[in-house]
């Protein structure tokens, strides 16, 4: 069971700087090798303090070059934001030489209005720009060139240099939180990444699709999903719990806002319809039970707590991969970095035995 650091870098801290807020998340970053994460993960987010991270691989030729044996996870490159796929398999090449082999590579359509109208991009052009993009990525970094003729991406025959130096097959990741990309990524043969919303129950049957589309395409037993959670941890389950409902509240109405959930606007995208379902479903509980639901499937409380929380997906699930994320939301950083060596003391080992 591969277990994960992941960045936000959100700045909802009321007087610290931009600039501050991002040399304190890398502070803490550094610390994921030393309490025993396998992996630190970064994603891509462009515009609004919910998370600002426009550049993930940059973010992460930092840390590999402050840390020794950890991985080093892109959680994801949105794809359909960058109008050539040959730089992005540029920039993969050559992160994953010069930390040798550490690099971790995940993809992402990206869902956020304001991210695509800022860009200039329709998301009726999501899926197919993801698709494509996507294809001609991972044929390069097998292959050492890249070459298309779709509508979006037109390349000729070209070199990758640096030349991908490690196979990455088994390296890969995708975002999946709709049936249509659990169907996507793994007719691609990449491991199915998800950020934890609802309960078991609720991403299960989503995880199914894709372990099924995986079979059917790949004729061999797909690897294990990625969680993804906003984690908490305290010795004291009271403590625990304030902390946990006061900044998981107000780091789900962020989401909220950033993604404009509680809008019925992404029923009425190209791709984006199951997206529309859920914000059927948040609406009918209401903005104040919609957060109170959120926090009560993340993994959070005493160190037994969460493990508790983590078992039980597993017996819904089966294996799968965590990823926590314990900077979220403005808390303070003295308690984001208790709250990581807690886990990194007494959640990381236990979970790594299973």
């Amino acid at each position: 069971m591969q277990l994960g650091y992941m960045l936000m870098l959100p700045n909802l801290h009321e007087t610290m700087s931009d600039a501050d807020m991002l040399r304190n998340e890398m502070r803490i970053a550094e610390m994921a090798e030393e309490v025993g994460y396998d992996v630190i993960w970064c994603p891509e987010h462009h515009f609004d303090a919910y998370s600002m991270s426009p550049d993930n691989m940059q973010i992460l030729s930092y840390l590999a070059a402050k840390t020794k044996t950890i991985k080093l996870g892109s959680a994801a490159i949105i794809l359909p934001w960058w109008d050539q796929p040959i730089r992005i398999a540029e920039k993969i090449s050559t992160l994953d030489a010069m930390c040798n082999g550490r690099y971790l590579c995940g993809f992402g359509r990206g869902l956020a209005r304001r991210e695509y109208d800022a860009f200039g991009i329709s998301m009726d052009e999501a899926r197919s720009r993801f698709d494509e993009s996507a294809a001609m990525i991972i044929k390069a970094l097998k292959t050492g060139h890249m070459e298309g003729a779709g509508p979006h991406f037109p390349q000729k025959r070209t070199p990758i240099r640096p030349a991908p130096s490690q196979d990455l097959s088994d390296r890969l990741y995708s975002v999946a939180m709709s049936p249509e990309s659990a169907k996507q990524i793994a007719l691609n043969d990449t491991r199915m990444m998800t950020f934890v919303q609802f309960s078991m129950d609720k991403h299960l049957p989503n995880i199914k699709i894709y372990r099924d589309e995986y079979t059917k395409n790949h004729n061999k037993t797909p690897p294990p999903p990625l969680l993804i959670d906003f984690s908490y941890c305290n010795e004291d389950a009271g403590k625990a719990e304030q902390m946990a409902r006061k900044y998981l509240s107000a780091n789900y109405l962020s989401i909220l806002q950033h993604y404009e959930f509680m809008s019925d606007h992404l029923a009425e995208i190209k791709g984006y319809e199951a997206y529309g379902e859920a914000s059927k479903f948040l609406n009918s509980l209401g903005m104040d039970a919609a957060v109170a639901d959120y926090v009560t499937h993340q993994a959070w409380g005493t160190p037994q707590q969460i493990l508790d929380t983590l078992e039980k997906r597993k017996t819904v699930l089966g294996a799968y991969e965590w990823n926590s994320i314990v900077s979220f939301a403005g808390m303070p950083y003295d308690d984001v970095e208790k709250s990581m060596r807690l886990i990194g003391k007494h959640v990381l080992p236990e979970v790594r035995n299973w």
